[in-house]
Order: structure tokens, then sequence, then C-alpha cells
């Protein structure tokens, strides 16, 4: 059997103590998570982080770095994913913009009010990411690496 987890990727968003969070509808219950979601198909990893911010809190960030790579499954599917973390500085909001089906809207909380909503995570990631990111886990996007046109030549 073949193990292909999925990739997906998430930003943390700081701004005067605040995170930048994405309350939304998740196998029917109600949610809090970074603003996250796949990869697409001919589509970069900071594309990616950046198009799943917008699509879902009506914010244009910069991404500042990689705060880690996480895999995780998931026990309400038994999926695995594999999640990119990126750091990003919020930029500016698009006034009424539409986000994606199942987004309720963003939402700005301090690490502090984020522990009393400890219910609603959609998983452990949530504060694990933040943490990450307010321990100083702040890596170089050259990190991620451009993917090569044709294939190296062998060397015999």
């Amino acid at each position: 059997m073949r193990f292909t987890p999925h990739v997906t990727v998430a930003t943390v968003v700081e701004q005067d103590g605040r995170f930048l969070l994405v309350e939304e509808i998740a196998s029917g219950r109600q949610v809090l998570n970074q603003p996250a979601g796949h990869l697409e198909a001919d589509e970069t990893l900071l594309a990616a982080a950046l198009r799943e911010t917008l699509e879902e809190t009506g914010w244009h960030v910069e991404l500042t770095g990689i705060v880690g790579i996480y895999l995780y499954t998931a026990p309400s599917n038994g999926v695995t994913y594999q999640r990119i973390c990126f750091a990003a500085k919020a930029l500016q909001q698009i006034p009424d913009a539409i986000l994606d089906d199942g987004i309720i809207g963003p939402r700005w909380l301090s690490r502090d009010e984020l522990i009393q909503c400890r219910e609603q995570w959609r998983s452990h990631l949530l504060l694990q990411c933040i943490d990450d990111y307010l321990a100083g886990h702040h890596h170089p996007l050259a990190l991620i690496r451009p993917t090569l046109s044709e294939p190296l030549a062998e060397t015999v």
C-alpha cells in the first residue's frame, strides 16, 4: 500500500501580540486554526501559503520565514498531513473579501485567549506552531529550493 501524505501550508501571523486565526466549520463543528490549506497542482509552497491566507482571512501577508515542518495524522479521519508552517507579517486586509466556503471569518487572539478556548482548536498543531514561532523558530525562506525544470544529467 502506498503512503501519500497530504501536503498543506499554514501561516502564523502576529500583530501586537495577537495571532491571525481562522474560525471555520470542520466536521460539523466550529473550530479555530491558522490560515491553512492544501498545496495545489503546479503551485509553490510559498504561493500556496499566500493564497490560503488570503482566501481564508481576507488578509494580504508577507512571508518572513519558516516556523517548521510537521507531520500529523488526524484522529478524525486517519489522514496524514505534512504541514509547512510559515511566519508572516500582515500587510493589508481586503474589506468585504469573499472567503472560502466553511470559513466564518478571521479572528485575532492572544496566546492566552487561545488557551482559554482549547476545545475549539482544530488540532494541537495550532498551539504548537504558535509556540514554535514564539520560541524563535524562524528559518529562512531560502530553505525551500526551487524545482529544476529538467532532470540533472547523470554522471558516470
